[in-house]
């Protein structure tokens, strides 16, 4: 007996009845990137794994453990893309987009990670992506964590915490390392395993263990920001004042260190505790050195990504609003006239009403079956064509919610009577 093929473990299938809250989503999304003036920069689902480990870096967990990497028949090592930032990079210094210029960008799609799935986290998601380049001072920082905050307004989230650290520049973060190594060495013995394999390649994160008796230890490791440059500070300085003038709560978390190498100075979260253990919905960063590290001149840079799967179970946690998107009428149509007319009468609604959500029945049927397709796909409306009505070019308006009685349109005013009806401009 053939094995049942099912899709891959923590990859998931979108069905038609979640598609709308991911239609609202990329809408919302989309126009509140643009009132800031970033445009859409798109970029390959796969790229060569040399780049991800340059970008990345080769002792992170995403590099060591997590990526779908694999020979192609020209002998090319590739990569499904971990995460969009590197490409994004990569794109714009192969284009031109970088050197001596400013760019907004936001990018969304998938990418893959080979995790253990649980809630919250699968091997394959989504993430919308914002990044901006060639603004060195903080205020594009802030400008980021504006971007996240409106974006939570308008989709009508809240219970968001908004935690910050800064990194600082690659030599001071070197000076921090040293004394945090030497720290955790003289409690290497406490440690976890993972931690104490991380003590000799990363050690940084040891900070984001998760092991109570090695978060214990941790606790009282030396905090990076007393290592900081002077720059650097007045930097973070700057940020805290910008949040502070937007009204933009937030916690100073030393701690915060993010999994990815190239992070330089500020570093942000916004976690929330409604999602159980994967508590991150939006993250991000500066990553000053990023761009000449992987070939390009000198350019700083700053972005941050949003877990879509998360973002959207917590949109349905707050019961946040969410625009219809199924039909809003069903044209039910019987008899051998009424079906070529109502074909056409369905075009040039169509035409008239650029907004309208109609389905036209397709596989005949009797009416009392056609009303109850139209019912079962969440129609407001049917409008009802038999020959009769075909030759009278009129069309019956019936209600499938209880909105008033049935009523007969002439075909001329039928545009207007339902844009009226369902609330479009005609």
């Amino acid at each position: 007996m053939s094995q049942k093929i099912q899709s891959i473990r923590g990859m998931n299938d979108l069905l038609p009845a979640d598609a709308g809250v991911w239609q609202h989503l990329q809408s919302v999304a989309a126009q509140v990137f643009s009132a800031y003036g970033y445009r859409e920069l798109r970029v390959p689902v796969v790229e060569r794994t040399e780049l991800f480990k340059r970008a990345v870096g080769e002792v992170t967990d995403v590099v060591e453990k997590e990526m779908y990497t694999f020979e192609d028949r020209g002998g090319e090592n590739l990569s499904l893309r971990p995460e969009l930032t590197a490409g994004i990079v990569r794109a714009g210094i192969e284009h031109g987009l970088l050197y001596n210029q400013q760019q907004r960008v936001w990018s969304s799609g998938q990418v893959f990670r080979y995790e253990r799935p649980q809630a919250g986290r699968y091997r394959q998601f989504h993430q919308l992506d914002v990044e901006a380049f060639g603004l060195a001072g903080p205020d594009v920082d802030i400008e980021m964590i504006a971007i996240a905050a409106r974006l939570w307004q308008r989709l009508g989230v809240s219970g968001f915490r908004l935690q910050i650290n800064s990194l600082g520049t690659p030599d001071s973060r070197a000076n921090y390392r040293a004394a945090l190594t030497d720290y955790l060495r003289s409690h290497e013995a406490a440690l976890d395993e993972d931690s104490k394999r991380r003590l000799g390649s990363n050690p940084l994160r040891v900070l984001d263990s998760k092991v109570p008796t090695t978060r214990e230890i941790v606790a009282a490791a030396p905090s990076i920001l007393d290592h900081l440059d002077a720059e650097s500070l007045a930097h973070f300085v700057s940020l805290k004042a910008g949040l502070d003038d937007l009204g933009i709560g937030y916690e100073v978390n030393p701690r915060l260190v993010r999994g990815l190498d190239y992070y330089t100075r500020t570093v942000f979260e916004w976690t929330t505790d409604q999602l159980g253990a994967q508590d991150a919905v939006c993250a991000g960063g500066r990553y000053d050195g990023l761009v000449a590290h992987l070939g390009g001149a000198p350019t700083p840079g700053i972005g941050f990504a949003i877990g879509m799967e998360r973002l959207i179970a917590l949109i349905g946690l707050q019961n946040a609003a969410v625009p219809e998107h199924g039909p809003q009428v069903y044209f039910c149509r019987f008899g051998a006239q009424a079906e070529r007319a109502a074909a056409a009468l369905a075009e040039q609604l169509r035409d008239a009403l650029p907004g309208l959500r109609l389905v036209l029945n397709a596989g005949g049927g009797k009416l009392g079956a056609q009303l109850k397709r139209a019912d079962a796909c969440g129609a407001r409306f049917a409008l009802i064509l038999g020959d009769d009505e075909a030759a009278g070019q009129k069309v019956q308006v019936k209600s499938l919610r209880g909105e008033g009685e049935p009523v007969s349109i002439g075909w001329p005013e039928l545009p207007q009577h339902l844009a009226q009806r369902v609330g479009l401009s005609a």
